[in-house]
């Protein structure tokens, strides 16, 4: 097993230049990392650096609050799609999972899968922000509509992954949809706990850190 390859290298912060973009294509050419995570408007850039590499390009979509139209997410996905993002990361609609209008968490997930039939989806809960039972319901939702992955974190939260969520979500989904863990995944050891349990992505900056042993400061 190679930590690597469940790697999604990830640069989302508001102030990341188009330098910072490039040296994040490079390193996961160089390491090899699954793909790379960035925000929508770097899609065409990121493309264009990893072309003829077998490194995918993630875009996440309504991020990080979740709380646009559903027509936004929409719109966005499918002009990520276009510039050549391999992947979609949704967040979901927290405040109307809160509020349980369920009816419109899972129509928000199944509108961006249907514009996207053959790529992956990825649909973030923000699970700092859940209790319990909201971290169930969300899971059983975003199968329902037909999520690839569900994905605990943004990594803008007020935490990110924990053993006990990634858990929550395992328990709900078991082998119909896959699990990304994200946000404070920095050393190995940690990377390998959520593996162990059942995790086949990792969103996280500390990508290098991780694959060489070590730990990283950064926070996502």
């Amino acid at each position: 097993m190679k930590l690597n390859s469940f790697i999604d290298h990830t640069l989302l912060k508001p102030t990341a230049t188009k330098q910072e973009i490039i040296n994040l294509c490079n390193e996961a050419k160089t390491h090899d990392f699954f793909s790379v995570c960035v925000n929508s408007s770097y899609v065409v850039l990121a493309k264009s650096h990893l072309k003829n590499s077998s490194v995918k390009v993630c875009s996440v979509i309504g991020f990080p609050l979740g709380a646009m139209s559903t027509k936004a997410k929409v719109d966005e996905t499918k002009a990520a799609l276009h510039d050549g993002a391999d992947e979609i990361d949704m967040v979901i609609n927290i405040g109307l999972l809160k509020s349980k209008d369920f009816d419109f968490v899972w129509k928000d997930i199944e509108a961006v899968k249907n514009s996207m039939p053959n790529n992956v989806l990825k649909v973030i809960l923000e699970t700092c922000y859940l209790e319990d039972i909201e971290i169930i319901k969300a899971s059983e939702l975003a199968l329902q509509s037909g999520a690839d992955f569900i994905k605990t974190s943004t990594g803008f939260g007020t935490g990110g992954a924990t053993i006990h969520d990634v858990k929550l979500i395992k328990s709900v989904v078991g082998n119909k949809a896959k699990i990304k863990a994200s946000g404070g995944i920095k050393d190995a050891k940690t990377a390998l706990e959520y593996i162990n349990i059942g995790v086949e992505r990792l969103g996280t900056s500390s990508g290098i850190a991780i694959i060489k042993g070590g730990s990283s400061n950064l926070n996502y």
